[in-house]
């Protein structure tokens, strides 16, 4: 790095540094005044130099990969071309090693670091703008290097923009990039991804398939992990049932945790008789010798049957093209596994066709139609999840919750009504935590006690794809349309009177 270049991070750093004093500065005259209360005032002043203090994290992440940046290119200059590809390797080892140094981290940190610092100076120039002005995290930075890997330059600068760039067609609907927390955006844009990735999603999940294989690594305390690697559909359906029998058996005489109980029956299905021949429908035994408390041996729950939805675009499901669908809780699958699910009658899973002009869920298949079923699940499709600003709670028991209580005139349409996990519909009435107004389409946001607004998260709909001769057609039935338009249709006689 030339002294120039040393002097203009040295300015940036004392620039942000004096910014921060100064949010900070003004948080503490902010909430000195208005407020009486000096615990209110106290508590708003930690609040806004917590908001101070991230923006501040996010514009030093930003010098940070700068400096990265500008030392790897300094030293290659310094270095020269490389004479052979050991000699690469060896610049390449000795730039990692000495980041590493002067950050007292491993080299595979600095090594990761030089990596993502090149890629946002090179390749990403809004999300390298977007964390010096400190309106993304170091986190949401490092997800969007993550994600655009293996994409084509147009493929990378399309998926930022669809996040980062306001002006951009389709641009992300819901809360802002930033507003997400990271694992919510990581989801995000993964689903984009996979929706615009320029390799087909089924070609990508045969070769996923191929990897599908189940891991053990030793933990401490005498326990272990054991973890698979399977299909999309069948890690939902497994998922979503294991989690509707521990809620069969949750009551008042059972201590253990849904967490708890969800292991316990997934090891004794794995573990138990049946599982060389008959039915593993049951859950008989779940509960004994397992826990300390709960239900005698043998004493069983019925087979649970998980509801999962699948959202598809119906030219998808149709075959005329090869977009994915979506698996609740999930995202993106291939629409050969949606079209297998749906033509298989699958009693886990229901349909759920789109709009094919903006992509919005349009219909739930009629299955097992009931008003309060049907509204349920149409909760789920707008919401997506719980909508409390960064919970991920896909759980099927989800609870209605009025946003306009019922004994002040609330009704219950789809308009008033939110669908929070347990935890957050008891934060709504136990706090003063309150939802705001939802739409047939958005979830509710929610206000906090000290009455700042927090959006919530909404599903990132696009409009589906047209096969080419269907998109041709019709244009071509528009355009005669318009040019000449049908008839009126002649109206009823007059009636006569004598």
């Amino acid at each position: 790095m030339d002294s120039r270049a040393a002097v203009e991070t040295a300015e940036a750093l004392s620039a942000t540094f004096a910014e921060l004093a100064v949010s900070i500065r003004g948080a503490a005259k902010d909430s000195g005044s208005g407020d009486p209360d000096p615990l209110r005032r106290r508590a708003d002043m930690a609040l806004q130099t917590l908001a101070a203090l991230s923006l501040g994290e996010a514009k030093m992440a930003a010098l940070k990969v700068q400096a990265a940046s500008d030392y790897a290119d300094a030293a290659q200059t310094i270095a020269g071309p490389a004479e052979s590809p050991q000699d690469h390797t060896g610049q390449e080892m000795s730039v990692v090693a000495e980041v590493a140094c002067v950050l007292t981290v491993s080299e595979r940190a600095a090594s990761a670091l030089l990596a993502e610092a090149h890629v946002l100076t090179t390749a990403l120039p809004l999300t390298l703008s977007a964390l010096q002005d400190g309106t993304i995290s170091w986190q949401h930075a490092r997800i969007m290097v993550d994600e655009t890997v293996n994409l084509d330059p147009d493929g990378a600068q399309a998926l930022e923009a669809h996040f980062l760039d306001p002006d951009a067609p389709n641009h992300a609907r819901g809360c802002p990039a930033g507003g997400l927390i990271p694992g919510r955006f990581r989801h995000k844009a993964r689903t984009w991804r996979e929706r615009h990735h320029p390799v087909s999603i089924e070609k990508r999940h045969a070769r996923g398939v191929q990897d599908r294989r189940v891991e053990y690594a030793p933990d401490r305390d005498g326990m272990a992990w054991l973890s698979a690697y399977l299909p999309a559909d069948q890690a939902a359906g497994i998922w979503d049932r294991t989690t509707t029998a521990a809620r069969a058996l949750q009551g008042p005489h059972e201590d253990r945790t849904l967490s708890q109980i969800r292991a316990d029956i997934a090891a004794m299905w794995l573990l138990g008789s049946n599982i060389a021949g008959g039915g593993t429908d049951g859950v008989a035994g779940v509960t004994g010798g397992i826990g300390e408390t709960g239900m005698a041996a043998g004493e069983g729950v019925p087979s649970p049957r998980a509801q999962v939805l699948v959202t598809v675009p119906v030219m998808s499901l149709l075959g005329l093209t090869d977009e994915p669908a979506m698996l609740d809780g999930y995202g993106p699958i291939p629409p050969s596994m949606a079209r297998r699910l749906v033509a298989d009658g699958a009693e886990s899973f229901h349909r759920v066709l789109i709009d094919p002009r903006d992509g919005a869920p349009l219909e739930i298949g009629r299955t097992s139609y009931r008003l309060t079923k049907a509204q349920r699940q149409w909760l789920r499709l707008r919401d997506g999840k719980c909508p409390f600003p960064g919970c991920s709670n896909h759980s099927l028991d989800n609870e209605a919750d009025h946003i306009l209580a019922w004994a002040h005139g609330g009704t219950t349409g789809i308009n008033n009504l939110g669908h929070p996990c347990p935890k957050h519909h008891r934060l709504r009435h136990t706090t003063a935590w309150t939802p705001t107004t939802a739409t047939k389409n958005e979830p509710p946001g929610w206000r906090s006690p000290t009455g700042r607004h927090y959006a919530s998260e909404h599903p990132d709909w696009e409009p589906p794809h047209w096969p080419d001769h269907l998109q041709a057609m019709a244009e071509h039935m528009a355009k005669n349309l318009a040019e000449h338009p049908e008839p009126a249709m002649p109206g009823p006689s007059p009636v006569r009177t004598p």
